[in-house]
């Protein structure tokens, strides 16, 4: 998989073509209507992967700390149907957790995640946080990805 981590400036008329048609495939079409552009894309980080013939086969946002929660904010996590069962949307969500880490180190991540990929999103040490929430008529779940604890300090406990 060929990954490419850019700002919304620099993703250029074609990522972004793709990956709103992703996005629109799976979210839109196969989830039902809600209105997909949220203005969040122009304040985040976006993680594209293509195989090998250049097909956008997954995709994920890193919305900035600070502007939907205090934490980097992963969403709009998506592998194209064909692919689906492949292991893609676990190197998908490794690979954004990884860019996250080299971006903001020592921050947690935070997610509003369908409520049905809980245990998936809890293999990655995300944790549910809240009560569940309808999210465009589907049943989300805030979860968080605490920061990962600091070194203890030579001589600390003893």
């Amino acid at each position: 998989m060929n990954w490419t981590w850019s700002r919304f400036q620099e993703l250029g008329v074609d990522n972004l073509y793709d990956a709103l048609a992703l996005r629109c495939r799976v979210f839109v079409l196969e989830q039902g209507p809600y209105l997909d552009p949220d203005g969040l894309d122009r304040r985040s980080w976006h993680l594209l992967g293509r195989d090998a013939q250049g097909r956008l086969q997954a995709y994920l946002r890193i919305v900035d700390p600070g502007v939907k929660y205090v934490e980097p904010a992963m969403g709009r996590v998506v592998t194209a149907p064909e692919v689906r069962g492949s292991g893609l949307g676990r190197r998908l969500v490794a690979e954004g957790l990884a860019r996250c880490a080299a971006a903001w180190p020592g921050e947690g991540v935070r997610i509003s995640a369908q409520a049905h990929l809980e245990r998936f999103y809890g293999e990655w040490g995300f944790r549910r946080v809240g009560s569940p929430y309808l999210e465009d008529n589907i049943p989300h779940l805030e979860m968080v990805r605490p920061a990962p604890a600091a070194p203890a300090a030579p001589g600390d406990g003893l």
